[in-house]
């Protein structure tokens, strides 16, 4: 049974609380404003490590959102995911989602202090997560949580000759628990929007997309969208409180979801749109090389 320990960061300049479990996949799993918490909490920490139903802050990694298919190419081989082996999840289509880390317990905690935590994970040392992303490379994971912002830097470092690629994201399920759900405010930057399949896959479809700032009402969400810049903003506010997720760096696709069936919004930071790590288009970090996406969350 892997210890489920949770690490709790304190704000030093106000009552605002994260904490996070390095043994589950480095997940966060609260943000709490003086008692008041803001990330949605769904099934639970146990049905996340359990069967990967997501909640809280998971990291997506090696991809964000959906593959296309259990396959995709590296160097004209073929790796194949088969899904309940090697961490491969599949959604109601069968198909492939959110990588291959959740609950994953063999992170090694490096930096831990009342108010910044940092873990990190070798796939190179890994040859069962080398089998569905045969990538060699450091992946490193930095919170600190200081002056009501909670901020999360991720480093990918190319350990060998192989060139990493940079399709991964997060899924922060934010929550106002002092307003009902229609009263949401939901600000959104400029961007392109990303038409979808039924499967949830996109086309090759865009359109541009206005800055706006809309109620979210009685609608369900869950759009893709690329042409992200560096800094842009999304914003829930209600009831008296704005929560922001700053995209600062190496994030230029989101994904916008609100589902019905549940009381949360989620702005993704994304490095590559959905399929992309199938369809090609992703950066790469180079041999020796590093690569750095930041996201925050003011509260």
């Amino acid at each position: 049974m892997v210890d489920l320990e949770r690490v709790t960061l304190r704000d030093p300049s106000s009552p605002l609380t994260a904490t996070y479990v390095p043994t589950a996949g480095m997940i966060g799993t609260s943000l709490s404003d003086d008692g008041v918490e803001l990330l949605g909490q769904r099934r639970g920490l146990e049905a996340y490590v359990s069967s990967g139903k997501s909640m809280g802050i998971p990291l997506l990694y090696p991809w964000a959102n959906r593959l296309s298919s259990n396959g995709y190419g590296v160097d004209g081989a073929v790796v194949t995911l088969t899904p309940g082996t090697g961490g491969v999840r599949t959604e109601e289509h069968g198909l492939p989602i959110h990588g291959t880390l959740a609950g994953y317990p063999d992170w090694t905690v490096t930096t831990r202090h009342e108010s910044r935590l940092t873990a990190e994970l070798d796939f190179g040392a890994r040859p069962g997560l080398l089998a569905t992303f045969p990538f060699p490379h450091l992946l490193t994971v930095d919170v600190t949580l200081a002056d009501r912002t909670l901020t999360v830097r991720t480093s990918v470092t190319a350990t060998t000759g192989a060139h990493v690629p940079l399709c991964f994201g997060f899924h922060p399920y934010l929550q106002l628990p002092e307003a009902p759900r229609p009263e949401w405010l939901i600000e959104m930057p400029a961007m392109r929007s990303l038409s979808v399949n039924d499967s949830g896959i996109p086309t090759g479809e865009t359109q541009q997309r206005d800055a706006s700032a809309e109620l979210l009402g009685d609608r369900a969400l869950d759009d893709g969208y690329d042409n992200v810049a560096p800094g842009a903003t999304f914003t829930v506010s209600g009831g008296g409180r704005r929560i922001e997720v700053h995209f600062d760096e190496g994030y230029p696709a989101a994904q916008v979801f609100a589902p019905h069936s549940d009381d949360v919004v989620c702005f993704e930071p994304m490095a590559a749109p959905t399929d992309t790590l199938r369809r090609g288009g992703y950066r790469t970090v180079a041999p020796g090389e590093s690569a750095v996406a930041q996201f925050r969350i003011v509260v």
